[in-house]
């Protein structure tokens, strides 16, 4: 049996032919084309193969993605490239964290302040207390008896007012 070797997609585009010892093939396949025509038109094949033998065999594929990405990027924008990319990005993410600031804010205003709440019930329960101590001195109050001037508590009734004190 014959072994069919396609050329990569650098080969193909460059004319040449596609041997074993190929070093764009691993990364440029052939039925991708266009990825490799977007990075050889930024950097040209020989910078990309110079760029590829310098650097570490596992570390080939990484900076083939990010020579992709590159490309790509000046492609979309030739000014800016990349740059212009991570600078949108980052305008978005300031714009996204101010939105989450206000929305943070507006959420705080509208929930009630616990404080505010036990403060509140705390003054209820003060005027209830202050209420009721005047009702209790009432000699005419249903809920209590006098006897020789000694007020006695019935058993419905809580001594300490509504609440125990803390």
């Amino acid at each position: 049996m014959s072994r069919i070797v396609y050329p990569c997609a650098a080969c193909k585009i460059r004319r040449r032919k596609c041997g074993d010892k190929c070093l764009l093939a691993p990364y440029f396949p052939p039925n991708d084309p266009h990825k490799f025509f977007v990075v050889h038109k930024l950097f040209g094949a020989r910078n990309i193969a110079k760029i590829l033998r310098d650097i570490p065999a596992e570390r080939r594929s990484d900076a083939v993605t990010s020579l992709v990405y590159e490309a790509s990027a000046r492609a979309n924008d030739p000014i800016y490239g990349c740059t212009g990319a991570i600078c949108r990005l980052q305008k978005q993410v300031s714009h996204l964290q101010s939105q989450l600031a206000t929305v943070q804010a507006e959420l705080l205003s509208t929930q009630p302040n616990p404080s505010y709440l036990r403060t509140g019930f705390c003054n209820s329960v003060d005027e209830e207390n202050r209420l009721g101590a005047v009702h209790q001195n009432d000699p005419y109050s249903e809920n209590s008896t006098t006897v020789d001037n000694l007020r006695v508590l019935q058993d419905d009734e809580d001594p300490f007012g509504l609440w125990a004190p803390l």
